[in-house]
């Protein structure tokens, strides 16, 4: 696999580690974006627990609950970036994956491995719950 992150993809990240990022700029493109950029340096586990720690740092710093993180959709969507990067040869960044990979901007895609239940339950919001319709590709 021969995937890159560009300076805009670094610069994003940057962003949104220190804060500078307003919640407005950090749509569900972005959080894909942040998805590849942690996948290129680092396993799923790693890339999920920098996903989790930076989201919640963003959600402190701009003064949102800390109930509004979902433990469950957030390494969901680090397996299915990662899913997808194995299925695409190479990407020089983060744009060009998503460009070429469009279905990941269908935020809806999680509802084919789980069940608007499960998904949406407290204890999926608190905690990762394996997928109970389709499991999602696992890559090391």
């Amino acid at each position: 696999m021969a995937h890159a992150a560009s300076a805009a993809d670094r610069h994003l990240i940057t962003e949104l580690e220190r804060g500078s990022l307003m919640p407005s700029q950090f749509d569900h493109r972005a959080h894909v974006r942040a998805a590849y950029v942690y996948l290129v340096d680092a396993d799923p586990d790693t890339a999920t627990i920098r996903m989790r720690d930076t989201l919640q740092s963003f959600l402190q710093r701009h003064g949102v609950p800390a109930s509004k993180y979902h433990a469950t959709i957030t390494q969901a969507w680090i397996l299915a970036v990662r899913h997808f990067m194995e299925r695409t040869p190479t990407s020089a960044s983060a744009d060009e994956f998503i460009d070429g990979n469009p279905e990941l901007l269908d935020s809806r895609i999680m509802l084919s491995h789980y069940s608007a239940e499960l998904l949406f339950s407290s204890d999926a919001r608190a905690e990762f719950v394996e997928p109970d319709i389709s499991p999602i590709p696992r890559y090391e």
